[in-house]
């Protein structure tokens, strides 16, 4: 199992990750949203926004109006850093349970589009 400290460090490379992203696919593909990352066996969440300039730094402080995020996302520690790091497949996570992501069906795709 990896530390809450593992995942804040995955999160932060994803965040990396998407600000290598070209500007005009981001532009396409983007839309604002905000995220939640609940990691299951660590009983956290954290917290971001999706926007076209890119993704901003995931933080355990829930959003200040209290809303329920746009795009929520389950998955265990270990997966979490597995996905980051390119060693788990989403589609394949996705399928086998092993992720799980509640949003839109447009969000889906678009998410999708850029990962």
């Amino acid at each position: 199992m990896a530390s809450v400290e593992e995942c804040r460090a995955a999160l932060a490379k994803l965040v990396a990750q998407f600000d290598e992203i070209d500007e005009e696919d981001r532009a396409k593909h983007v839309v604002e949203r905000t995220v939640s990352a609940r990691v299951s066996d660590l009983d956290v969440i954290f917290y971001g926004r999706l926007h076209h300039g890119g993704l901003e730094p995931f933080t355990e402080e829930p959003p200040p109006d209290g809303k329920s995020a746009d795009v929520k996302l389950t998955i265990a520690s270990d997966d979490l850093v597995a996905l980051v790091d390119g060693e788990l497949d989403l589609a394949r996570a996705l399928l086998g349970g092993r992720v799980k992501i509640d949003a839109s069906f447009g969000d889906l795709l678009r998410l999708r589009r850029l990962i």
